[in-house]
Protein backbone atom coordinates (compact mmCIF):
# COMPACT_ATOMS: atom_id res chain seq x y z
CA UNK A 1 0.00 0.00 0.00
CA UNK A 2 1.63 3.45 -1.12
CA UNK A 3 1.26 6.79 1.34
CA UNK A 4 -1.60 8.23 -0.99
CA UNK A 5 -3.87 4.52 -0.59
CA UNK A 6 -2.92 4.87 3.29
CA UNK A 7 -4.51 8.31 3.50
CA UNK A 8 -6.94 7.74 1.45
CA UNK A 9 -7.75 4.61 3.77
CA UNK A 10 -7.79 6.69 6.96
CA UNK A 11 -10.17 9.51 5.61
CA UNK A 12 -12.43 6.71 4.53
CA UNK A 13 -12.18 5.72 8.30
CA UNK A 14 -12.62 8.97 10.08
CA UNK A 15 -15.38 10.81 7.52
CA UNK A 16 -18.28 10.48 9.92
CA UNK A 17 -16.47 11.89 12.94
CA UNK A 18 -17.53 15.12 13.81
CA UNK A 19 -15.70 17.56 16.21
CA UNK A 20 -16.94 17.71 19.60
CA UNK A 21 -18.92 21.35 20.81
CA UNK A 22 -17.14 23.23 23.83
CA UNK A 23 -19.98 22.36 25.71
CA UNK A 24 -20.12 18.36 24.88
CA UNK A 25 -19.12 16.69 27.49
CA UNK A 26 -17.16 12.88 27.16
CA UNK A 27 -17.33 10.85 30.52
CA UNK A 28 -14.47 7.87 30.66
CA UNK A 29 -15.60 5.22 32.33
CA UNK A 30 -12.55 2.77 33.35
CA UNK A 31 -12.61 -0.90 32.87
CA UNK A 32 -12.52 -1.91 36.25
CA UNK A 33 -15.03 1.25 37.05
CA UNK A 34 -12.64 1.81 40.29
CA UNK A 35 -14.12 5.11 41.08
CA UNK A 36 -13.25 5.14 44.95
CA UNK A 37 -9.25 4.30 43.85
CA UNK A 38 -9.30 7.58 41.42
CA UNK A 39 -11.01 9.38 44.24
CA UNK A 40 -8.04 8.59 46.86
CA UNK A 41 -5.57 9.30 44.34
CA UNK A 42 -7.42 12.49 43.83
CA UNK A 43 -7.43 13.27 47.54
CA UNK A 44 -3.69 12.47 48.11
CA UNK A 45 -2.34 14.55 45.61
CA UNK A 46 -4.51 17.91 47.18
CA UNK A 47 -3.41 16.59 50.49
CA UNK A 48 0.36 16.16 49.47
CA UNK A 49 -0.51 19.52 47.93
CA UNK A 50 -1.80 21.14 50.81
CA UNK A 51 1.22 19.93 52.77
CA UNK A 52 3.63 21.36 50.59
CA UNK A 53 2.31 24.43 51.03
CA UNK A 54 2.44 24.52 54.65
CA UNK A 55 5.20 27.34 55.89
CA UNK A 56 5.18 26.31 59.73
CA UNK A 57 8.49 25.88 60.78
CA UNK A 58 9.94 22.90 62.15
CA UNK A 59 13.49 23.81 63.15
CA UNK A 60 14.49 23.61 66.72
CA UNK A 61 12.73 26.38 69.14
CA UNK A 62 13.29 27.71 71.95
CA UNK A 63 11.30 25.79 74.87
CA UNK A 64 8.38 27.77 76.80
CA UNK A 65 8.26 26.54 80.70
CA UNK A 66 5.62 24.20 81.68
CA UNK A 67 3.81 26.90 84.05
CA UNK A 68 4.12 29.83 81.39
CA UNK A 69 0.98 30.77 79.56
CA UNK A 70 1.35 31.73 75.64
CA UNK A 71 0.22 35.29 74.18
CA UNK A 72 0.04 36.51 71.24
CA UNK A 73 -1.93 40.20 69.62
CA UNK A 74 -1.72 41.72 66.16
CA UNK A 75 -1.06 44.80 66.54
CA UNK A 76 -4.18 46.91 65.75
CA UNK A 77 -6.42 44.10 68.18
CA UNK A 78 -8.64 46.23 70.10
CA UNK A 79 -7.48 45.78 74.09
CA UNK A 80 -11.50 44.79 75.47
CA UNK A 81 -11.22 42.10 72.22
CA UNK A 82 -8.10 40.43 73.50
CA UNK A 83 -9.35 40.53 77.33
CA UNK A 84 -12.40 39.12 76.33
CA UNK A 85 -10.59 35.89 74.71
CA UNK A 86 -8.43 35.79 77.37
CA UNK A 87 -11.11 36.03 79.49
CA UNK A 88 -12.90 32.92 77.50
CA UNK A 89 -15.55 35.06 76.77
CA UNK A 90 -15.75 33.95 73.17
CA UNK A 91 -18.05 30.91 71.95
CA UNK A 92 -14.94 28.08 70.85
CA UNK A 93 -16.32 27.30 67.62
CA UNK A 94 -14.04 24.01 66.89
CA UNK A 95 -11.39 22.23 68.70
CA UNK A 96 -8.28 20.40 67.95
CA UNK A 97 -6.98 17.71 70.33
CA UNK A 98 -3.17 17.52 69.70
CA UNK A 99 -2.39 16.02 72.67
CA UNK A 100 -1.39 12.71 71.40
CA UNK A 101 0.45 13.65 68.13
CA UNK A 102 3.92 13.54 67.55
CA UNK A 103 5.50 16.56 65.85
CA UNK A 104 5.24 15.84 62.33
CA UNK A 105 1.62 15.25 62.81
CA UNK A 106 0.54 18.12 64.54
CA UNK A 107 2.91 20.30 61.99
CA UNK A 108 0.16 19.09 59.29
CA UNK A 109 -3.10 19.24 61.45
CA UNK A 110 -2.35 22.81 62.80
CA UNK A 111 -1.55 24.04 59.60
CA UNK A 112 -5.12 22.57 58.14
CA UNK A 113 -6.69 22.93 61.21
CA UNK A 114 -6.62 26.66 60.58
CA UNK A 115 -6.54 26.98 57.59
CA UNK A 116 -10.04 25.02 57.15
CA UNK A 117 -11.47 26.88 59.89
CA UNK A 118 -11.04 30.49 58.61
CA UNK A 119 -12.37 29.44 55.31
CA UNK A 120 -15.30 27.70 57.38
CA UNK A 121 -15.65 31.24 58.57
CA UNK A 122 -14.54 30.21 62.48
CA UNK A 123 -13.48 33.04 64.85
CA UNK A 124 -12.65 31.44 67.43
CA UNK A 125 -11.46 28.04 68.05
CA UNK A 126 -9.55 26.02 70.76
CA UNK A 127 -6.25 24.01 70.71
CA UNK A 128 -5.77 21.45 73.16
CA UNK A 129 -1.93 20.73 73.40
CA UNK A 130 -1.06 19.25 76.49
CA UNK A 131 1.64 19.66 78.65
CA UNK A 132 3.77 16.69 77.22
CA UNK A 133 6.02 16.20 80.56
CA UNK A 134 7.61 13.62 79.88
CA UNK A 135 7.78 13.82 75.79
CA UNK A 136 10.61 14.28 73.49
CA UNK A 137 12.41 16.41 72.50
CA UNK A 138 11.25 18.79 75.41
CA UNK A 139 9.01 19.04 77.55
CA UNK A 140 6.02 21.48 76.45
CA UNK A 141 7.00 21.34 72.86
CA UNK A 142 3.70 21.47 71.32
CA UNK A 143 3.15 23.97 73.17
CA UNK A 144 6.18 25.61 72.74
CA UNK A 145 5.77 25.22 68.85
CA UNK A 146 2.10 26.18 68.53
CA UNK A 147 3.17 29.35 70.29
CA UNK A 148 5.49 29.63 66.98
CA UNK A 149 3.17 28.71 64.68
CA UNK A 150 0.06 30.53 65.45
CA UNK A 151 2.36 33.85 65.11
CA UNK A 152 3.62 32.42 61.54
CA UNK A 153 -0.52 31.75 60.25
CA UNK A 154 -1.63 35.14 58.55
CA UNK A 155 -5.24 33.91 59.49
CA UNK A 156 -4.54 34.27 62.75
CA UNK A 157 -5.52 37.88 65.09
CA UNK A 158 -4.44 36.31 68.62
CA UNK A 159 -3.96 33.74 70.83
CA UNK A 160 -3.94 32.80 74.59
CA UNK A 161 -3.45 30.22 77.12
CA UNK A 162 -6.97 29.09 78.04
CA UNK A 163 -8.99 29.79 80.96
CA UNK A 164 -9.45 26.54 83.88
CA UNK A 165 -12.52 25.46 82.50
CA UNK A 166 -11.00 24.53 78.74
CA UNK A 167 -7.77 23.36 80.12
CA UNK A 168 -5.98 26.15 81.59
CA UNK A 169 -2.24 26.04 80.33
CA UNK A 170 -2.97 22.85 78.26
CA UNK A 171 -5.11 24.60 76.33
CA UNK A 172 -4.99 27.73 73.98
CA UNK A 173 -7.36 30.12 72.73
CA UNK A 174 -7.30 31.20 68.72
CA UNK A 175 -8.85 34.31 67.50
CA UNK A 176 -9.02 34.03 63.73
CA UNK A 177 -9.30 37.15 61.10
CA UNK A 178 -12.67 37.20 59.25
CA UNK A 179 -12.34 35.33 55.73
CA UNK A 180 -13.26 37.47 52.53
CA UNK A 181 -17.18 36.52 52.81
CA UNK A 182 -17.47 37.52 56.28
CA UNK A 183 -15.65 41.30 55.03
CA UNK A 184 -18.03 41.49 52.41
CA UNK A 185 -20.63 40.95 54.12
CA UNK A 186 -19.34 43.37 57.00
CA UNK A 187 -18.98 45.92 54.32
CA UNK A 188 -22.86 45.76 52.74
CA UNK A 189 -24.26 45.69 56.02
CA UNK A 190 -22.38 48.80 56.72
CA UNK A 191 -23.18 50.30 53.85
CA UNK A 192 -26.70 49.84 54.27
CA UNK A 193 -26.93 52.03 57.35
Amino acid sequence: MTVEEDFSAFLAEVADVKQLKSDDKVFLKRQDGNELARRLRRDAIKSEQRRSNNYLTLADIDPIALNDPIQFKLEGVQDLVYKNLRLGKYAIESTLNMQSMTLDVAHKEVFEFITQSHLRGLRCVLMRHGLNENRKPFPGYLKSYLNVWLQQIPEVLAFHSSQLQHGGLKSTYVLLKKNKQQKADNRERHKLR
